[in-house]
């Protein structure tokens, strides 16, 4: 069916869109120095990105620092689940040779806490202001988080009433509540509350932190709260896990 005379119906509309970004804060640029430091952190086969898209942030680096090799860079991160998209910072060679590689520039970009306290090669973290203020208001989901599904609930709590599967994210900048089989990435606190805590009815998640503090599967849970009904907390600079 023809639209009217003189009115035409839009094909596509343009909005502005927030994005999860993950940003990576380069402090070197000996790559086989930051290949170590990722193996370290993540091992052989990382499960802790999900094709998230990535941020290469060069504001850190040495004054002194030489050219990028980009490609060579792209291809680390990938390795891990990343994918590069942009740049941010360094010098005007290093923009240009990051454009060469297919990489656009941002503007000026904020981070949260990176996710562990050492003083790595490279900081992996949310791009993202932090706030380290309880969250107001709760975002309800009553369906199943299927692999590759990321709910956000920013500015709030964040209720998941069905099972949060393998491969699925749920991130919220204050509490998550799981009421059935947490079995994916929980993210709370995501822009710094370390008040945050997360629930579940079923504990046995791919991936916990709170504000920036994480822990993988890697390392086994507790056996007082692996596949049962838990809480885990922030006690000083620790991940706490009890049962519930």
């Amino acid at each position: 069916m023809s639209a009217a005379p003189g009115h035409t119906r839009a094909c596509f509309d343009l909005k502005s869109a927030t994005l999860p970004l993950i940003a990576v804060l380069l402090k070197t640029d000996d790559l086989s120095a930051l290949a170590s430091e990722l193996k370290a952190r993540f091992g052989d086969t990382p499960d802790f990105f999900d094709q998230d898209p990535v941020v290469i942030n060069l504001a850190q680096l040495p004054e002194d620092a030489g050219a990028i090799d980009f490609a060579r860079l792209n291809t680390l991160l990938r390795s891990y689940r990343m994918r590069p998209i942009a740049v941010h910072g360094g010098s005007s060679a290093q923009r240009g040779a990051a454009a060469a590689a297919g990489l656009v520039e941002t503007p000026d970009i904020a981070h949260t806490l990176p996710l562990a306290a050492a003083e790595p090669a490279a900081v992996v973290a949310p791009a993202e202001e932090p706030v380290a203020t309880p969250a107001a208001g709760t975002l309800v989901i009553d369906k199943p988080l299927r692999s590759g599904q990321q709910i956000y609930a920013r500015g709030a709590d964040l209720v998941v009433l069905a099972v949060v599967n393998f491969g699925a994210e749920v991130i919220a900048d204050g509490n998550i509540h799981v009421y059935g089989p947490l079995r994916g990435r929980a993210i709370a606190g995501a822009r710094g509350n370390a008040d945050a805590r997360i629930f579940s009815t079923c504990l046995e998640a791919q991936l916990i932190s709170i504000a920036g503090t994480y822990r993988t599967s890697e390392i086994a849970m507790p056996p007082e709260v692996l596949g049962k009904a838990a809480q885990v907390r922030m006690v000083g600079d620790k991940l706490v896990m009890e049962p519930l």
